[in-house]
Protein backbone atom coordinates (compact mmCIF):
# COMPACT_ATOMS: atom_id res chain seq x y z
CA UNK A 1 0.00 0.00 0.00
CA UNK A 2 2.80 2.34 0.90
CA UNK A 3 4.71 1.40 -1.72
CA UNK A 4 1.66 2.45 -4.32
CA UNK A 5 0.81 5.59 -2.54
CA UNK A 6 4.88 6.06 -2.88
CA UNK A 7 4.50 5.59 -6.76
CA UNK A 8 1.19 7.76 -7.01
CA UNK A 9 3.16 10.59 -5.57
CA UNK A 10 6.11 10.23 -7.19
CA UNK A 11 4.33 9.90 -10.80
CA UNK A 12 2.02 13.13 -9.61
CA UNK A 13 5.31 15.10 -9.08
CA UNK A 14 7.38 14.28 -12.33
CA UNK A 15 4.08 15.09 -13.93
CA UNK A 16 4.05 18.42 -12.14
CA UNK A 17 7.79 19.09 -13.36
CA UNK A 18 7.35 17.89 -16.90
CA UNK A 19 4.37 20.72 -16.93
CA UNK A 20 6.52 23.30 -15.32
CA UNK A 21 9.17 22.86 -18.02
CA UNK A 22 6.34 22.86 -20.75
CA UNK A 23 4.75 26.14 -19.67
CA UNK A 24 7.48 28.15 -18.35
CA UNK A 25 10.89 27.03 -19.40
CA UNK A 26 10.52 25.39 -23.05
CA UNK A 27 11.07 28.94 -25.29
CA UNK A 28 11.76 30.90 -22.00
CA UNK A 29 7.28 31.49 -21.68
CA UNK A 30 7.88 33.06 -18.29
CA UNK A 31 8.48 35.50 -19.39
CA UNK A 32 4.78 36.22 -21.34
CA UNK A 33 4.15 36.14 -17.38
CA UNK A 34 6.64 38.57 -16.33
CA UNK A 35 6.04 41.09 -19.15
CA UNK A 36 2.37 40.45 -19.08
CA UNK A 37 2.97 41.89 -15.27
CA UNK A 38 4.65 44.94 -15.72
CA UNK A 39 1.84 45.97 -18.24
CA UNK A 40 -0.61 45.19 -15.69
CA UNK A 41 1.06 47.25 -13.25
CA UNK A 42 1.51 50.16 -15.66
CA UNK A 43 -1.60 50.97 -16.89
CA UNK A 44 -3.08 50.30 -13.38
CA UNK A 45 -1.18 52.82 -11.44
CA UNK A 46 -1.47 55.34 -14.82
CA UNK A 47 -4.99 54.53 -15.03
CA UNK A 48 -5.59 55.16 -11.05
CA UNK A 49 -4.09 58.14 -11.43
CA UNK A 50 -5.76 59.78 -13.95
CA UNK A 51 -9.37 58.43 -12.26
CA UNK A 52 -8.11 60.39 -9.28
CA UNK A 53 -7.54 63.97 -10.90
CA UNK A 54 -10.87 63.07 -13.15
CA UNK A 55 -12.68 61.59 -10.02
CA UNK A 56 -11.39 64.86 -7.55
CA UNK A 57 -12.28 67.19 -10.65
CA UNK A 58 -16.16 65.61 -11.10
CA UNK A 59 -16.52 65.84 -7.27
CA UNK A 60 -15.46 69.06 -6.87
CA UNK A 61 -18.05 70.09 -10.19
CA UNK A 62 -20.80 68.04 -8.97
CA UNK A 63 -20.67 69.68 -5.51
CA UNK A 64 -20.46 73.13 -7.55
CA UNK A 65 -23.15 75.70 -7.36
CA UNK A 66 -22.86 76.15 -10.98
CA UNK A 67 -25.87 74.09 -12.72
CA UNK A 68 -23.51 73.77 -15.89
CA UNK A 69 -21.17 71.95 -13.88
CA UNK A 70 -23.76 70.00 -11.81
CA UNK A 71 -25.07 68.88 -14.79
CA UNK A 72 -21.71 67.76 -16.91
CA UNK A 73 -20.71 65.95 -13.83
CA UNK A 74 -23.75 64.27 -13.13
CA UNK A 75 -23.73 62.91 -16.84
CA UNK A 76 -20.60 62.38 -17.07
CA UNK A 77 -21.26 59.48 -14.01
CA UNK A 78 -24.18 58.76 -15.07
CA UNK A 79 -22.99 57.35 -18.48
CA UNK A 80 -19.67 55.63 -17.54
CA UNK A 81 -21.72 54.13 -14.86
CA UNK A 82 -23.65 52.87 -17.33
CA UNK A 83 -21.71 50.96 -19.52
CA UNK A 84 -19.58 47.89 -19.17
CA UNK A 85 -15.90 49.25 -19.10
CA UNK A 86 -15.06 46.47 -21.92
CA UNK A 87 -17.36 48.65 -24.58
CA UNK A 88 -15.76 51.51 -23.05
CA UNK A 89 -12.16 50.24 -23.86
CA UNK A 90 -13.29 48.76 -27.35
CA UNK A 91 -14.87 52.42 -28.18
CA UNK A 92 -11.98 54.46 -27.05
CA UNK A 93 -9.35 52.14 -28.99
CA UNK A 94 -11.53 51.28 -32.38
CA UNK A 95 -13.95 54.71 -32.48
CA UNK A 96 -12.28 57.67 -31.11
CA UNK A 97 -7.95 56.28 -31.58
CA UNK A 98 -9.60 54.03 -34.76
CA UNK A 99 -7.85 56.16 -37.33
CA UNK A 100 -4.46 56.60 -35.15
CA UNK A 101 -1.28 55.33 -34.61
CA UNK A 102 -1.40 54.87 -30.53
CA UNK A 103 0.26 53.01 -28.11
CA UNK A 104 -2.08 50.77 -26.57
CA UNK A 105 -1.07 51.00 -22.91
CA UNK A 106 -2.09 54.83 -23.66
CA UNK A 107 -5.37 53.38 -25.07
CA UNK A 108 -5.76 51.39 -21.93
CA UNK A 109 -4.56 53.87 -19.47
CA UNK A 110 -7.15 56.45 -20.96
CA UNK A 111 -9.93 53.83 -21.00
CA UNK A 112 -9.69 52.89 -17.68
CA UNK A 113 -9.15 56.18 -16.06
CA UNK A 114 -12.04 57.50 -17.60
CA UNK A 115 -14.07 54.64 -16.02
CA UNK A 116 -11.89 55.09 -12.54
CA UNK A 117 -13.01 58.64 -12.73
CA UNK A 118 -16.34 57.95 -12.65
CA UNK A 119 -16.31 55.64 -9.25
CA UNK A 120 -13.68 58.06 -7.77
CA UNK A 121 -15.93 61.05 -7.94
CA UNK A 122 -18.60 59.40 -6.09
CA UNK A 123 -16.53 58.18 -3.62
CA UNK A 124 -14.94 61.59 -3.13
CA UNK A 125 -17.94 63.57 -3.12
CA UNK A 126 -19.44 61.17 -0.39
CA UNK A 127 -16.65 61.90 1.49
CA UNK A 128 -16.60 65.39 1.54
CA UNK A 129 -20.28 65.20 2.47
CA UNK A 130 -19.27 63.21 5.56
CA UNK A 131 -17.27 65.98 6.83
CA UNK A 132 -19.10 67.64 9.51
CA UNK A 133 -20.58 71.00 7.92
CA UNK A 134 -20.04 72.78 11.38
CA UNK A 135 -16.23 72.57 9.88
CA UNK A 136 -16.49 74.32 7.13
CA UNK A 137 -18.17 76.86 9.22
CA UNK A 138 -15.33 77.21 11.78
CA UNK A 139 -13.22 77.73 8.86
CA UNK A 140 -15.30 80.55 7.32
CA UNK A 141 -15.77 82.14 10.44
CA UNK A 142 -11.72 82.03 11.40
CA UNK A 143 -11.83 84.29 8.09
CA UNK A 144 -10.65 81.41 5.70
CA UNK A 145 -12.13 81.91 1.88
CA UNK A 146 -14.16 78.74 1.20
CA UNK A 147 -10.91 77.06 -0.80
CA UNK A 148 -8.50 77.48 2.34
CA UNK A 149 -11.49 75.59 3.99
CA UNK A 150 -12.08 72.72 1.69
CA UNK A 151 -7.98 72.74 1.25
CA UNK A 152 -6.69 72.96 4.95
CA UNK A 153 -9.77 71.39 7.00
CA UNK A 154 -12.41 69.54 4.64
CA UNK A 155 -10.10 67.85 2.31
CA UNK A 156 -7.86 66.23 4.90
CA UNK A 157 -10.24 64.74 6.86
CA UNK A 158 -12.39 63.33 3.42
CA UNK A 159 -9.31 61.71 2.54
CA UNK A 160 -8.90 59.82 5.23
CA UNK A 161 -12.57 58.85 5.36
CA UNK A 162 -12.25 57.48 1.68
CA UNK A 163 -8.76 56.16 1.72
CA UNK A 164 -9.86 52.65 1.72
CA UNK A 165 -12.37 53.03 -0.65
CA UNK A 166 -9.55 54.94 -2.72
CA UNK A 167 -7.76 51.62 -2.32
CA UNK A 168 -10.91 49.15 -2.81
CA UNK A 169 -11.35 51.36 -6.51
CA UNK A 170 -7.08 50.22 -7.45
CA UNK A 171 -7.83 46.56 -6.09
CA UNK A 172 -11.13 46.28 -8.73
CA UNK A 173 -9.00 48.54 -11.72
CA UNK A 174 -5.97 45.65 -10.93
CA UNK A 175 -8.72 42.98 -11.99
CA UNK A 176 -10.78 44.96 -14.46
CA UNK A 177 -7.53 45.31 -16.54
CA UNK A 178 -7.65 42.05 -17.37
CA UNK A 179 -9.40 42.19 -20.70
CA UNK A 180 -7.09 44.78 -22.43
CA UNK A 181 -6.74 41.63 -23.98
CA UNK A 182 -9.38 42.47 -26.42
CA UNK A 183 -7.08 45.39 -27.72
CA UNK A 184 -4.71 42.72 -28.27
CA UNK A 185 -2.63 44.63 -25.05
CA UNK A 186 -0.63 41.30 -24.04
CA UNK A 187 -1.12 41.87 -20.13
CA UNK A 188 -1.20 39.34 -17.52
CA UNK A 189 -4.10 37.77 -18.34
CA UNK A 190 -3.60 37.46 -22.08
CA UNK A 191 0.35 36.54 -21.51
CA UNK A 192 -0.67 33.62 -19.35
CA UNK A 193 -3.50 32.80 -22.48
CA UNK A 194 -0.54 32.85 -25.05
CA UNK A 195 0.85 30.14 -23.17
CA UNK A 196 -1.95 28.07 -23.38
CA UNK A 197 -2.56 28.30 -27.05
CA UNK A 198 1.10 27.25 -27.33
CA UNK A 199 1.14 24.00 -24.69
CA UNK A 200 -2.43 22.96 -24.68
CA UNK A 201 -2.40 23.11 -21.15
CA UNK A 202 -4.84 25.82 -19.72
CA UNK A 203 -4.28 24.78 -15.74
CA UNK A 204 -0.95 25.78 -14.79
CA UNK A 205 -0.83 29.51 -16.72
CA UNK A 206 -3.95 30.29 -16.13
CA UNK A 207 -3.80 28.95 -12.34
CA UNK A 208 -0.61 30.74 -12.61
CA UNK A 209 -1.78 34.34 -13.44
CA UNK A 210 -4.68 34.27 -10.65
CA UNK A 211 -2.34 33.63 -8.42
CA UNK A 212 -0.23 36.47 -9.45
CA UNK A 213 -3.37 38.81 -9.05
CA UNK A 214 -4.16 37.17 -5.49
CA UNK A 215 -0.98 38.04 -4.42
CA UNK A 216 -1.16 41.96 -5.56
CA UNK A 217 -4.65 42.19 -4.33
CA UNK A 218 -3.72 40.98 -0.71
CA UNK A 219 -0.75 42.74 -0.52
CA UNK A 220 -2.65 45.98 -1.30
CA UNK A 221 -5.05 45.07 1.11
CA UNK A 222 -2.60 44.46 4.19
CA UNK A 223 -0.99 47.89 2.75
CA UNK A 224 -4.18 49.77 3.23
CA UNK A 225 -4.88 48.21 6.35
CA UNK A 226 -1.48 49.06 8.10
CA UNK A 227 -1.95 52.47 6.66
CA UNK A 228 -5.24 52.75 8.03
CA UNK A 229 -4.34 51.99 11.74
CA UNK A 230 -1.75 54.59 11.90
CA UNK A 231 -4.35 56.94 10.45
CA UNK A 232 -6.08 55.60 13.40
CA UNK A 233 -3.87 56.24 15.64
CA UNK A 234 -2.79 59.71 14.56
CA UNK A 235 -6.46 60.64 15.02
CA UNK A 236 -6.76 59.20 18.60
CA UNK A 237 -3.22 61.23 19.53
Amino acid sequence: MDSMLTASISGWWQDFQGDLILNFLVDKRYLFLVNGLKITIQVSVFAILLGMLLGFTLAFFKLSPIKPLQAFASAYINVIRGTPVVTQLLIIYFVIFGSVNISKVLVAVIAFGINSGAYVAEIVRGGILSVDRGQTEAGRSLGLSYKQTMTHIVIPQAVKNIFPALVNEFIVLLKETAIVGYIALEDLTKGADIIRSRTYDPTMPLLSAAIIYFVLTTALSKGMSVIERRLRKGDQN
